[in-house]
């Protein structure tokens, strides 16, 4: 039914609309040159009778500016019957018609969100508008667009004719209409406004618009300030002389917005003669502060709208347009690679290539910059997976006049505007870091300082002012940008040095910690401790990629790490370096402390070609000297064996003393010459796990083999374990160290032994065990023989009893150099014998032992030095 009433009314008004243009064209030939109101009541013809007073009004120019008023018709219609008015504009040739509203009440409420047009909105009583009629023929108004229809309290927005008429049709069925329902003003305006340039043939609104005809001007949609028209398509061509540019400044652009990518009404502008050429940008929306600049004499300027309904109320946009020589040359730019963003007059953009420099300079570079100019810098560094730079900055010539009255520190001219931090991507640019200005020599008063990005990006905006002056030359370079604090190498690489002078603790890391570290990478951290401090060092974090782990406990060197690893050294004060492990994957280094005496710490990170990890993060502190031999151990020699424990051992150890970083111990065993040392753990828990996490709390070092970094142990033997170990030479070193993280455990036990190693699986003297064991269960070792009877585990295999021979004398607590030789001697000669066959006989009838754990591998000489001495 609804749709039934939509054609009735439209049938109904395209009848009027063609009586009344048959009499209007009769009218504009008749009145030319005159600006006329006319009612119905007119010198027209009277159309056919009705029982019903006409309504509709025409407006009609004789040329010239003119405007006038209109409002609603009186109208008393008591039987509630249809009635509809014209209000017809026409404006006389090379003139348009612009309609206004100033009140507008019409009696309807559209439904919210309806496209205007839609019954069932505006039923009883509304306004269409016409504003897009090509020509004067009868049959126009029904083939021309729809401008939509309104009621309501919201008056339509202005209207400006796309040729020379405009036509309002109010409906009602109201029983009465008062004048005041809506009233508003029209005027006749200059067409040639409109028209920018000369016209191409068979087009509506595109033109060329060429310098030697007119420089400058005014660039307006095809019906602003009115609403624009549907589907409609404008190319405006501008065309310079050789050398010139094009500005385009939109003072109002009102366009619908679709969304980011503007899919429905656009505005194109083309860095060239034609849409082929590069497209410096697509617009829509509302767009405030839009100034385009050409790169050379030519642009064109595409005005795009969808054939759609009538329910945008944008207005287009009004835009001014220069030709001239006197805008900024480009050469300045593309001479000192960079690259000008196209759009800008003299904006530019620098891109690294990795760790590149190069050199930016003021506009019209080597001679003084113009006046009035305003430029940017963007100078990017690369930021990606695998790459993350900053820019440094430094000035080589440097000139922005202040003014002779100036206040010292304030720029109220010209400038140079630096940005650090990125203030650019949410267009902060009332937040510099640094304005500069003045003149800068050579000598004290020196050029401006360097600058330092914080990340990527560095922006630059300089402002040329009213003063002239001979600007500025500064020369940019990409450094990698690691994100480790402390003290950075002058040259860039990623080396960093922490100086107890400078800072008693703090942090280090690996590069861009948090995030994964770049592959490709060598760095070192270099902790310098003065001649009476010690530095030590604590891992709180570790993850280094190992694609081949396969650690055995404890050792993680060159045939374990082979892809990603951080190594550590002891650094002597004249420059030697003492190796103390190479670490990968997730076995985290144990506490490191340098040596009373020594200069402090290297620690280095290597990373290859591949994959990446999230890398480390560690402490430092530099805290003073101890003994020797840390918060306890000491010194063993002149004895057969030993027993050395951890601190309050059967009770768990301690963590640090209140404010220390850590707790260390360290023992010194040395044997006689040409002996070597048997170190076998009886009991051992430290937290922390040998191949799962490391030993990040606490860590026992051992060094047993020589040349070579220590051995590093942490976590739980099991009683069935055997950590039993043979010395290289015959002196070994352990150093129980605690961080302050620690939580405690039971702590260790360990039993060490001078002994021989045995020759041709025999002991010395033809006998084929030592001490009551097989040397192939004491890692081929031969015990001395009152070792038996010394209650005590010397190696992994010992007998869990004592032989019967032993006593409960001195002979079992013989730990001297004679011991051996006192027990033969308490028997004579036939008990040396007797102790010689018993140990025979003993070793022949006793049941063989499970064969041992094997032992690590034996590390190959680059393992044990893990880094050339002179490389890192």
């Amino acid at each position: 039914m609804a749709a039934a009433y939509w054609l009735n009314s439209l049938g109904c008004l395209s009848l009027s609309l063609i009586c009344l243009f048959t009499t209007t064209l009769q009218t504009t030939n008749v009145l030319a040159g005159e600006t006329t109101e006319l009612s119905s009541r007119a010198t027209f013809a009277d159309p056919s009778p009705t029982k019903l007073p006409k309504c509709d009004r025409t407006f009609v120019s004789r040329g010239g500016t003119t405007n006038g008023t209109f409002h609603a018709p009186e109208l008393i219609n008591p039987g509630n019957h249809s009635r509809q008015c014209l209000y017809t504009f026409l404006a006389a040739p090379g003139q348009r018609v612009l309609v206004q509203f100033r009140t507008f009440e019409l009696r309807g409420k559209p439904p919210d969100g309806a496209a205007v047009g839609e019954l069932p909105a505006c039923m009883h009583e509304y306004m269409d508008i016409y504003s897009e009629m090509a020509s004067l023929e009868t049959v126009e108004l029904v083939n021309s667009a729809f401008g939509g229809r309104y009621c309501g309290p919201i008056p339509p927005r202005r209207r400006v004719s796309l040729h020379r008429a405009v036509a309002l049709s109010f409906y009602t069925d109201k029983m009465y209409t008062p004048p005041t329902l809506f009233t508003g003003n029209y005027e006749f305006i200059n067409a040639s406004d409109f028209e920018v340039g000369t016209p191409v043939p068979n087009t509506m609104c595109s033109f060329v618009i060429e310098a030697n005809k007119r420089r400058r001007g005014l660039l307006l949609s095809p019906t602003y300030p009115g609403i624009y028209p549907k589907d409609i398509t404008c190319n405006y061509m501008f065309s310079g002389q050789p050398g010139q540019r094009i500005r385009l400044e939109f003072r109002d652009f009102d366009l619908f917005f679709g969304g980011p990518h503007c899919p429905f009404d656009w505005v194109r502008v083309y860095d060239g003669p034609d849409n082929t050429s590069a497209v410096i940008g697509t617009y829509c929306g509302q767009q405030r502060n839009l100034v385009l600049y050409s790169s050379d004499e030519r642009l064109l300027v595409t005005f795009f709208t969808l054939p759609r309904s009538a329910s945008t109320q944008n207005r287009g946009f009004k835009a001014i347009f220069e030709f001239s020589e006197s805008f900024v040359k480009l050469d300045f730019i593309s001479k000192h690679d960079a690259e000008h963003i196209r759009g800008s007059e003299c904006d530019q953009k620098i891109l690294s290539k990795k760790e590149s420099t190069g050199f930016v300079y003021h506009p019209n570079y080597p001679f003084p910059y113009i006046q009035k100019v305003v430029c940017r810098y963007f100078i990017y560094g690369m930021q990606d997976s695998q790459n993350l730079e900053r820019v440094r900055l430094e000035f080589q010539n440097f000139s922005i006049p202040r003014g002779f009255k100036a206040k010292p520190d304030t720029c109220p001219d010209g400038y140079l505007k630096v940005y650090l931090r990125g203030q650019e991507a949410t267009d902060s640019y009332d937040k510099h870091d640094a304005e500069l200005c003045g003149e800068g020599v050579s000598g004290p008063p020196a050029f401006p300082p360097p600058l330092v990005s914080d990340g990527p990006r560095l922006v630059m905006v300089f402002s040329s002012g009213e003063l002239q002056g001979r600007g500025f030359k500064a020369k940019y370079t990409f450094e990698t940008e690691y994100r480790v604090p402390g003290t950075a190498a002058p040259g860039g690489e990623c080396a960093f040095t922490y100086r107890s002078e400078a800072k008693k603790r703090g942090e280090f890391n690996s590069p861009r910690y948090p995030s994964n570290y770049p592959s490709r990478t060598n760095c070192t951290y270099t902790l310098d401790a003065t001649p009476n401090e010690q530095v030590t060092v604590v891992f709180d974090h570790f993850k280094v990629r190992a694609d081949s782990w396969n650690a055995t406990a404890g050792l993680y060197g060159g045939a374990t790490c082979s892809e990603d690893w951080v190594e550590a050294w002891w650094t002597g004060r004249e420059g030697s370096r003492v190796p103390l492990g190479r670490w990968c994957g997730p076995a985290t280094p144990g506490p490191l402390q340098s040596p009373r005496g020594a200069a402090g710490l290297l620690l280095a990170l290597h990373t290859d070609a591949d994959s990446v990890a999230s890398g480390f993060k560690a402490r430092y502190v530099f805290e003073p000297a101890k003994s020797i031999f840390g918060d306890c151990g000491g010194n063993m020699s002149g004895a057969e064996w030993g027993v050395v424990t951890s601190p309050r051992f059967p009770l768990p150890y301690e963590q640090p003393a209140r404010g220390a970083a850590s707790r260390v111990c360290n023992w010194f065993v040395t044997a006689r010459p040409g002996k070597r040392l048997l170190l076998n753990f009886e009991h051992f828990a430290v937290e922390g796990h040998l191949t799962e996490r490391g030993c990040p709390a606490a860590v026992l070092r051992l060094w047993y083999e020589s040349p070579g970094p220590p051995l590093e142990l942490c976590g739980e033997k099991a009683p069935s374990d055997r950590w039993q170990y043979l010395s290289s030479s015959n002196s070994i070193r352990l150093s129980f160290i605690i961080a302050d993280k620690a939580v405690g455990a039971g702590g260790w036990r360990a039993v060490w032994t001078e002994v021989t190693v045995a020759e041709g699986g025999e002991c010395a003297g033809g006998a084929g065990g030592a001490g009551g064991a097989d040397p192939g269960d004491c890692a081929g070792a031969c015990l001395p023989p009152a070792a038996a009877c010394s209650r005590l585990q010397h190696c992994a295999a010992m007998p869990p009893r004592r032989p019967p021979h032993c006593g409960s004398g001195a002979a079992v607590a013989g730990a001297g150099w004679g011991g051996a030789w006192w027990l033969a001697a308490a028997g004579g000669a036939t008990g040396c014998a007797a102790l010689g066959a018993w140990c025979r006989r003993r070793r022949r009838a006793r049941p063989r032992a499970p064969p041992p754990p094997p032992r690590p591998p034996p590390r190959a000489l680059a393992a044990r030095l893990a880094a050339p001495q002179d490389t890192v």
